[in-house]
């Protein structure tokens, strides 16, 4: 067989044969190509391209190029000590020169990798904000911009910089040094989620005025979404699960802590393999159950916002919100890490009545100032009006980031359109209600005690109130407690009625009560958000074979089943999570042309040049030996 292989160009600092020769990818994808050319040139650049859009490969590539240009070193700032080994893992898979200098290491191995960086003998080193602002780091930066060595900073997860951004860091507010104190050196700015009002935060902060903007589609075909109204949300998500996602990895978000292991006992209870994940966790456990995450299959892990960023994980099939996000831009990015192999998805949500109180609660209690809650209010009420929404989901998602589109045709309202309904004359009922218990007893009731009153229910609190003699008692008799709650739920997110958090969660008018009060302003809203009509049709499954294998013959199956065993064995031995080693398309690419010689494995997407050496003749011999 035949075994001659194109030797890669170690010393081309041409993006595209970077690409092909380093990363395995015959061509760029969207705007990267633009965005790598510019940087190359060292021009400064602001990048918001969505999760799994290929961001990273945005700097990765500059970097090397750079530096075989004779630049020297990039930095690339970095959240997560998770995130840095990982990424710093895949580079070295790919044969990069790639460090990080965190608190994992010892004195000794910083030294080392501190004197390489001095020697230029670093292609990237990756490093937490707190890290480079320290006076020791930015020393090390002095003597390679003395020395020319300085080719690039990269800001990842740029959001954070901004106090309006959903992952605020004001550690991230120092990298405003990086322009001022080496301000001939350019820096690439990379986040996948920013509002315009973010995206100012950001320009400004880490002044980058004079950068280019490189602002992709934020749209995710290939994510349905869907929300449904919350009953009993433990229960919806196992049906959920089970009936779309068996076995397959996905992530729950929750509010709390304590919902957190409620649901991942729960969920382990019903059978499936699921794991808890939040801040106060033992920081061993919370590492362990990250990596097996990461390297094992079909795990759901049930966790706060704590969990997420830099995920790279490209085969979790699901993100599920069980209580809700504080905004869209917290919705999108966390929604974000389902389907990033580009293969289907599901976004799924479950909210309520309560989801709302508690939201509104947490930001007229934060001792943020008026301004701010202002604004995070407009956040949610954007969020909420995607929830209500009775429109395209994925219309309304885009809106907020500014980008038009059409209906989509994958998300629950696309599907199957709801039922709409009036709901004025109702809301008009329920405000008039909260009016008068207000004027004739001086006190607040909630939410539960307005519905009994208006659907006519004699309870025991009703009747010794004497709230069954108001004029309202009984006038909304004919429509069901979920429709009301829809109601409320509107008008709090309108703004027309407040929850009284300081008393016991009552409802109060504003100033916006009037204007529905009179009939000025309309409430339409669906007949319910968990109605039989609103499932959309179950996606063809196959199995338990990885989507990105789905179309191959009986063989190809074969060939792909030896090839993910071989992955799992590498990866183990390396401490890396598979996809590192391999994608999936890419095991599954390599199953389908059956290759008989090494040469067969060049042009493979996802194949190198250094995993091409290390590892194609593995993959051929597995190959060969499943038939």
């Amino acid at each position: 067989m035949s075994s001659v292989l194109t030797a890669p160009d170690p010393t081309t600092a041409d993006p595209l044969q970077i690409l092909h020769d380093v990363f395995g990818y015959e061509r760029f994808r969207g705007r990267q190509q633009d965005i790598v050319e510019h940087v190359c040139s060292g021009g400064d650049a602001l990048v918001l391209m969505p999760t799994g859009g290929g961001k990273s490969l945005c700097y990765q590539i500059p970097a090397i190029s750079r530096q075989r240009a004779g630049h020297g070193v990039s930095i690339v700032v970095s959240p997560l000590i998770a995130l840095m080994h990982d990424q710093v893992g895949a580079l070295h898979e790919a044969g990069v020169d790639a460090e990080f200098l965190n608190s994992t290491l010892d004195w000794n191995q910083t030294l080392d990798i501190e004197r390489r960086m001095q020697r230029g003998e670093i292609t990237m080193i990756y490093v937490a904000p707190e890290r480079l602002s320290t006076p020791r780091f930015l020393e090390l930066l002095d003597g390679l911009r003395d020395t020319d060595r300085l080719a690039l900073f990269a800001i990842d997860e740029a959001h954070c910089v901004s106090q309006w951004g959903h992952d605020f860091r004001p550690e991230y507010r120092g990298l405003s040094i990086l322009h001022e104190r080496y301000p001939g050196v350019p820096r690439i700015a990379l986040t996948a989620t920013a509002d315009d009002l973010t995206r100012a935060d950001i320009v400004e902060r880490l002044e980058l005025q004079d950068a280019r903007q490189f602002v992709s589609s934020f749209d995710r075909p290939n994510i349905r979404y869907a929300i449904v109204e919350k009953k009993d949300p433990t229960q919806q998500l196992l049906r959920f699960i089970e009936r779309e996602h068996p076995d397959e990895a996905g992530v729950v978000y929750c509010q709390s802590r304590k919902r957190v292991e409620e649901l991942a006992q729960s969920l382990c209870d019903a059978g499936l393999n699921a794991l808890p994940y939040h801040a106060g966790l033992d920081a061993a456990v919370r590492q362990r159950h990250q990596d097996r995450f990461l390297r094992e299959d079909g795990i759901v892990m049930c966790a706060t916002i704590a969990f997420g960023m830099g995920i790279d994980k490209p085969d979790v099939r699901f993100v599920a919100h069980v209580d809700m996000p504080k905004n869209i831009e917290g919705y999108y990015q966390e929604t974000g890490r389902a389907g990033r192999d580009g293969q289907a998805a599901d976004a799924w949500m479950a909210y309520g009545l309560q989801d709302v109180v508690n939201q509104r609660r947490m930001i007229d209690e934060s001792p943020a100032g008026e301004e701010f809650k202002q604004v995070m209010r407009g956040k949610l009420d954007a969020l909420l009006a995607l929830a209500e929404a009775t429109d395209c989901r994925r219309v309304r998602l885009l809106g907020y980031f500014g980008e038009p589109s059409q209906p989509c045709g994958n998300c629950d309202n696309c599907l199957n359109p709801p039922d709409i309904w009036d709901g004025t004359d109702a809301a008009r009922k329920l405000l008039s209600t909260i009016y008068w218990i207000r004027k004739q007893q001086g006190i607040g009731f909630g939410a539960g005690q307005v519905m009994d009153i208006v659907r006519g229910k004699t309870s025991e609190k009703v009747v010794q109130h004497g709230h069954d003699k108001l004029s309202t008692f009984g006038l909304c008799a004919d429509i069901s407690e979920a429709q009301l709650r829809g109601v409320l739920r509107q008008l709090i997110a309108t703004g027309a009625l407040q929850v009284d958090a300081a008393a016991y969660n009552t409802l109060v008018l504003t100033d916006g009560s009037r204007a529905v009060l009179k009939g000025e302003v309309p409430v339409r809203l669906r007949l319910s958000l968990n109605t039989p009509t609103a499932r959309a049709p179950r996606r063809e499954r196959a199995g338990k074979t990885a989507p990105a294998a789905a179309a191959l013959d009986a063989a190809g199956q074969t060939r792909f089943a030896a090839l993910k065993s071989w992955r799992a064995e590498v990866a183990r031995e390396h401490n890396l999570p598979a996809y590192v080693i391999f994608h999936d398309a890419t095991l599954a690419a390599i199953a389908e042309r059956a290759p008989n010689s090494l040469d067969d494995l060049q042009g493979i997407t996802g194949i190198g040049g250094k995993k091409l050496e290390a590892y194609g003749a593995e993959v051929l011999r597995v190959s060969l030996a499943a038939g």
